[in-house]
């Protein structure tokens, strides 16, 4: 949730305007009577300092559980130095916080709350007949109105979060969520605490303060660790959930692009960094996501051991660094300089390192020991998904390419024509073409200068009509020495022109020859000839359409002396 600048400007504004004015009117208007006591106020200063320190984080939410500390001091010194008490503590939570600066309108936003809220919930006591240093035991009275405050206190306090979580937030998020359940029912249970603490001091004096405290240091801890392994399960779970989702994706942009989403989504990252290890002793970056966009950079390499990846490459495993300060040294300055909090991991596979991941958010201390862990098994499961997704393109690839030329080859080239069909079926498409290739007399190439010189004609040809036919259409080898051309979209004019520009570009330019039965490199040329067939026009199915490219191919072509390109005639 982001805060305007205008806003902000306010904020620190109303607080300088309100707070230091309302303290020193509370001041004169309910002076404290602390002659004497300065130690033991130094000593719930202490306390409330301490209370302050640890607070319970739920959902990324700080629960401020002060209210008991303030209702005793309330009870006992009066509203002004339990006014001075909730400031003191706002600012050692918020230090314990540790606020960028962009967040520091919060101290004077969380300043005028407390403020407001000690005010408002003292003078209601006060003006119901309420005194300072009541007597509470076998005291019904006094006993109402101590409860009365802390209520008031509690709902005056829940009312202007609402409000500013509305107004200067912009939330759209209900209020009454777990969050505000969870502080509710902790309030409520700690509450009582303040009237025993406040009990035992008359009694007992500064004792009592140990007394009182020891127990609820010890809850805050315990809710802490409970509050911390619901995390981690949460963390786990959406860990193996992340895994199953890898697993499933087959290209390994897919996996990559998944595996940084959802990285994304479950922790703070601003930068985010995947490196890939090349030889044995060098990184390159692959692939640079910042602010959740991907963005396209020089392939930064780095040596092992060098900057924070090439550490942990080297030691095999994860560090965590929480500033700049921290890992300011180590860096190769692909870093950007706004960056703060860091965490890398090793991605291994068979005990082997294979790539790092770097991730780096903006904001100091924003990951903890808990997500490296999570981090680390998160890159087990890519490093598995990753090799899965390369076996598998590789097999694709190999089942769909011709091991020669590279190009698509016969299988891959029948279902293409077919789903290109459905959809001229489908009116997805107004008009398809198709351009079959055959080379003239390549048999005797191959009976002169011998069948690996044919193969480089073949695999020079590939690339030559690669280059001409680009993103128009796809272009596979049919067989032998035969190819095809397939153009979703081009009408025969247009495929018979390309055709003719396929005839010249073979024709007009001879073929390099590295190894012939010469021993010596030589030019050779070749000519090819050409049939052509569009369907609706000419073709209403699949086979079809091949057969009318052939036919004007052996007919149209050959029969008429070769280097020609014909189209497909009824007639």
């Amino acid at each position: 949730m982001t805060v305007a600048a205008k806003t902000k400007r306010n904020i620190f504004l109303v607080w300088l305007l309100l707070v230091p004015a309302g303290l020193w009117f509370t001041y004169q208007t309910y002076p404290p009577h602390i002659s004497g006591k300065w130690l033991d106020i130094a000593a719930f200063l202490i306390l409330t300092s301490v209370v302050a320190f640890m607070p319970m984080v739920i959902n990324n939410t700080p629960i401020f559980l002060i209210q008991w500390v303030s209702l005793a001091t309330f009870l006992s010194f009066g509203i002004f130095v339990e006014m001075i008490f909730a400031q003191a503590a706002v600012i050692v939570l918020l230090l314990r916080l540790r606020l960028q600066k962009e967040q520091l309108f919060r101290l004077p936003l969380n300043l005028i709350m407390f403020f407001l809220v000690s005010l408002v919930s003292g003078v209601v006591y006060y003006a119901l007949g309420g005194q300072t240093g009541p007597t509470i035991i076998n005291n019904l009275h006094s006993l109402a109105l101590a409860a009365v405050y802390a209520v008031v206190n509690y709902f005056l306090n829940q009312v202007i979060i609402s409000f500013y979580l509305y107004f200067i937030y912009k939330s759209k998020e209900s209020y009454f969520g777990k969050d505000f359940i969870v502080e509710t029912v902790t309030t409520f249970m700690t509450l009582p605490l303040g009237f025993v603490l406040y009990m035992f001091y008359n009694f007992q004096g500064l004792l009592a303060l140990f007394i009182v405290a020891v127990p609820f240091a010890s809850l805050s801890i315990i809710f802490k660790l409970y509050y911390s392994s619901q995390k981690i399960n949460e963390y786990l779970q959406k860990a193996a959930e992340i895994g199953h989702q890898m697993a499933e994706r087959l290209e390994v942009d897919g996996v990559i692009d998944l595996f940084m989403q959802k990285l994304s989504e479950m922790l703070p990252v601003d930068y985010a960094y995947i490196f890939d290890v090349i030889s044995d002793d060098e990184l390159q970056l692959v692939r640079r996501i910042q602010c959740g966009t991907g963005i396209t950079t020089e392939s930064a390499k780095i040596k092992k051991n060098q900057g924070i990846s090439g550490f942990v490459w080297d030691k095999k495993k994860g560090y965590l660094y929480h500033s700049k300060k921290d890992w300011k040294p180590f860096t190769k300055g692909y870093l950007p300089s706004d960056a703060e909090s860091v965490l890398a991991v090793p991605i291994v596979r068979n005990k082997k390192v294979i790539g790092v991941l770097m991730l780096a958010s903006k904001q100091k201390r924003a990951y903890e020991r808990s997500q490296l862990m999570i981090v680390d098994i998160l890159c087990s499961y890519f490093a598995v998904a990753i090799d899965n997704a390369k076996h598998y393109e590789i097999t694709k690839t190999q089942s769909e390419r011709c091991a020669l030329t590279k190009l698509y080859n016969y299988r891959y080239f029948e279902k293409l024509l077919t789903e290109e069909f459905d959809k001229l079926f489908q009116f997805q498409r107004k008009v398809l073409s198709l351009i079959i290739l055959d080379i003239d007399h390549f048999k005797e190439v191959n009976d002169t200068y011998g069948h690996q010189s044919g193969n480089e004609i073949l695999c020079e040809l590939a690339a030559r009509l690669s280059n001409l036919v680009g993103s128009r259409g796809t272009v596979a080898r049919y067989g032998g020495e035969e190819f095809v051309v397939l153009l979703p979209e081009a009408d025969k004019k247009e495929a018979y022109h390309l055709a003719e520009m396929i005839r010249q570009s073979i024709a007009n330019w001879p073929f390099t020859l590295q190894q012939s039965l010469e021993l010596t490199q030589q030019q050779v040329k070749i000519t090819a000839s050409i049939g052509v067939a569009t369907a609706p026009e000419d073709a209403e199915d699949p086979l079809a359409l091949v057969r009318h490219a052939d036919r004007a191919l052996y007919v149209g072509a050959k029969r008429a002396g070769r280097n020609r390109v014909a189209e497909y005639s009824s007639c």
